[in-house]
């Protein structure tokens, strides 16, 4: 009777190790996550008392007298981008990459890849569709343009396939009419010349400015 409830213990013990490892490697995870948050228009003051990132630290000046911000730049893991606008914003996924543009004191562009690196088709193509689905809760809507539209999100007619299908660049152009627009590419990135989706590596940009389709 002894050896098994030494056994049970030993695996219960085990089992706590285990979740509290979890638990600190997520407590890690989180802390290491920062928020930049923003929208086009934005003041430069106001994304620097909303953001946990740290914007002014990680902003170059304009050599002007007096100086002003030029641009922000995210150059590691992980940044989370919270486009902020009350009734079209939206958060994209943790990204080591974004560059934001200022004039006048106040946000201009943004443009990142929502990604932490690059992915295989399938798990890009599954980002992919995420995107477009918080893109289009959020009001979004690809601008009135033949041959402008959601991106096909189906593995059997995605780039990436094998043979004929292979397109290395696809773009659909997004707008909120009078406010903002986007341009949302996935791409391949590494490996294309084979043509092959088991080896090829694909990037999604994303890149959002005022609404210059008016």
């Amino acid at each position: 009777m002894g050896e098994p409830r030494k056994a049970r213990r030993a695996s219960l013990l085990l089992g706590l190790l285990a979740m509290a490892g979890a638990l600190l490697a997520l407590w890690f995870y989180t802390q290491r996550v920062e928020v930049l948050r923003l929208h086009i228009g934005k003041p430069y003051i106001d994304v620097v008392r909303d953001s946990s990132f740290p914007v002014e630290r990680k902003t170059a000046d304009y050599p002007s007298d007096p100086p002003h911000p030029s641009s922000t730049w995210v150059d590691r893991p992980s940044v989370i981008i919270q486009f902020d606008d009350p009734q079209h914003g939206f958060s994209l996924p943790p990204t080591l990459f974004a560059a934001i543009g200022y004039e006048d004191g106040k946000v201009v562009d943004i443009t990142t890849s929502p990604m932490l690196e690059t992915l295989p088709i399938e798990p890009a193509v599954a980002l992919l569709a995420e995107l477009q689905a918080r893109f289009k809760n959020a009001g979004w809507r690809p601008v009135d343009r033949e041959g402008n539209d959601w991106l096909d999100t189906s593995l059997e007619n995605r780039a990436g396939r094998r043979g004929d299908l292979f397109i290395p660049l696809d773009t659909v152009e997004l707008q909120v009419s009078g406010k903002y627009a986007m341009y949302l590419n996935f791409k391949c990135y590494a490996r294309c010349d084979e043509r092959n989706s088991d080896t090829a590596k694909y990037l999604i940009d994303v890149g959002i400015g005022r609404d210059w389709t008016d």
